[in-house]
């Protein structure tokens, strides 16, 4: 990969398949040039990766502020008892398969308030308007990190000395916890840096006074429920930036396979077919023969979880993955042994009148029919969602607000698999005030984040510099065609790539700082842990 210099490209040959080559090198020189400069900086979401960032953000002497819907720090690692709302059969459109925005009325003055009776925002009940406005995590109650606890850590944060290896979600909820406190950042700290139960609506360019486009600005709303008196206050406002980094996760959206006969059987019995991000605890599934769809993370580690409460457990898979490192596979080894498994669901066959779920029949793939299932859980994953970016999907009809640039071109597909035309996979390449974190997979989050935020901490204070535009195409083209083309494994790095990006970054990072001053930093994880460690973490 190219390690870039203050003026020049210096590639690394030892780091392919990211080098550039001298091709590239020659055809154009140089780095790329912020239009202006860099002081304020808003972060969407505090779970892991934004409470990272946000450090090496204040550690530069950026101006940070951290929006977060849900009232704690911690991101997916927050368990409730509550669920957000099941995935709907057919899938909600991408851009609002996570939350519809809510924006004040036209015209109204800002900061704009309004009280409901009963917390009722969306037509429900005071709870359902909250669980809907904060999107409780798909962790439940029993879930542990499938990563040790060495490498499922913050690396200046260690766990103490003699914490088990297999970690409770209980003990990351209190860890990220105790991390928040660390930074001043937790709920209870009145970080005038942090705004909890405040959700981000709307992100837009903004133009500054001669029409340009200069930095940011967030439309977000903030509820406070009030559950003595049954009600609840929105306040709405806008806030201006100079860059924004998405953390808000991506768990988010959940996605139901597009099988015939499924939208009909939902529609018959909404609470027999359920998606694992309402998934709490076992005992529901007792003495039931339950069906799962998808055996990887979600849908084995539930399968293991209801084990020895359910009298049968099925685990539907497909039959052939064209990626076997992210193939179904690489999960079965850690399947009970009296779990059955069967071949993908080929169709729900019509409902008969007055049949019962448990009388109606699936036909699989191989022309088997089953009935007699009682329950149906679907691990069948999740989409990215980004609802506050509406202008940047495929087929938007968005309108900007006055002030905000109308020139922008989508890089969101509506599948809701990928993200397109990222440099790294963190900065936007047409605007690298616009960046992303930790929205690939088969990473650890704990570690490589930090590599990232320390990099975008110093791109944009301009203690490192990216290549031009015109090298962040090449290496992003190279990166594609490294990664398959565009689709579902576009995001999905795995030990061997990790291991690359991980080098490259404290290359680019390290040499950086001789140039410009600042940290260097040094490995985050033990090197047996890229050659040996195959199945990694799910809720990072």
């Amino acid at each position: 990969m190219a390690v870039v210099c203050a003026a020049r490209a210096c590639v690394a040959a030892a780091q392919s398949p990211f080098s550039t080559g001298t091709q590239a090198a020659d055809k154009e020189e140089g780095v790329y040039e912020f239009k202006y400069p860099i002081r304020k900086v808003a972060i969407v979401g505090a779970g892991p990766s934004a409470l990272i960032a946000y450090r090496e953000l204040i550690e530069a002497g950026l101006d940070v502020r951290v929006f977060e819907r849900d009232d704690v720090p911690g991101g997916n690692w927050h368990y409730t008892d509550d669920t957000a709302p099941d995935a709907p059969v057919p899938n909600a459109p991408v851009p609002l398969a996570d939350y519809v925005p809510s924006l004040p009325p036209p015209g109204v003055d800002l900061p704009y308030s309004v009280e409901y009776e009963e917390g009722n925002a969306h037509g429900g009940e005071g709870e359902e308007e909250w669980r809907y406005f904060r999107g409780p995590s798909p962790v439940w109650e029993s879930l542990k990190s499938n990563a040790p606890s060495p490498l499922q850590q913050i690396p200046e944060f260690p766990w103490p000395a003699g914490t088990q290896w297999e970690l409770t979600q209980w003990q990351l909820q209190g860890y990220l916890r105790a991390y928040a406190s660390l930074l001043g950042a937790n709920s209870n700290d009145e970080n005038p840096s942090f705004s909890y139960s405040t959700r981000v609506e709307l992100i837009e360019k903004r133009l500054n006074d001669a029409g340009e486009e200069q930095g940011w600005r967030l439309w977000v709303k903030k509820l406070v429920p009030d559950v003595t008196s049954g009600k609840s206050r929105a306040t709405w406002w806008t806030e201006d930036f100079d860059a924004v980094i998405v953390a808000s996760g991506r768990y988010n959206a959940p996605y139901m396979p597009s099988i015939p006969g499924l939208a009909e059987w939902k529609a018959r019995f909404p609470d027999k077919l359920t998606h694992s991000r309402v998934y709490r605890r076992p005992e529901p599934m007792d003495n039931k023969t339950v069906l799962i769809v998808g055996a990887q993370t979600s849908g084995g580690e539930i399968s293991r979880d209801i084990n020895k409460h359910a009298r049968q457990v099925l685990q539907s898979i497909k039959a052939k993955n064209v990626n076997e490192r992210y193939s179904a596979i690489n999960f079965l080894a850690r399947l009970p042994r009296n779990t059955t498994i069967i071949p993908e669901i080929k169709q729900f066959l019509p409902l008969e009148e007055g049949a019962t779920f448990e009388t109606s029949k699936i036909e699989l793939a191989n022309g088997t029919i089953l009935t007699g299932v009682d329950h149906i859980i679907f691990g069948t994953g999740f989409r990215y969602s980004f609802p506050f970016l509406p202008q940047y999907y495929e087929e938007s009809t968005y309108v900007p607000h006055e002030g905000a640039s109308s020139s922008v071109r989508p890089f969101l597909p509506m599948s809701g698999q990928y993200m397109r035309d990222m440099h790294l996979d963190v900065w936007y390449i047409r605007d690298p005030t616009l960046a992303f974190l930790s929205f690939t997979f088969g990473t650890q989050t704990f570690s490589y984040c930090g590599y990232q935020s320390a990099a975008l901490a110093k791109v944009w204070t301009g203690a490192a510099k990216l290549p031009n535009e015109a090298m962040m195409w090449d290496m992003y083209a190279e990166l594609v065609k490294d990664r398959g083309g565009f689709g579902k494994e576009l995001p999905f790095l795995g030990p061997e790539r990790l291991a690359r990006m991980e080098r490259y970054y404290m290359g680019w990072i390290n040499e950086a700082a001789t140039k410009y001053g600042g940290k260097q930093v040094s490995t985050g994880a033990p090197r047996w842990y890229f050659h040996r460690l195959s199945v990694l973490v799910l809720f990072c």
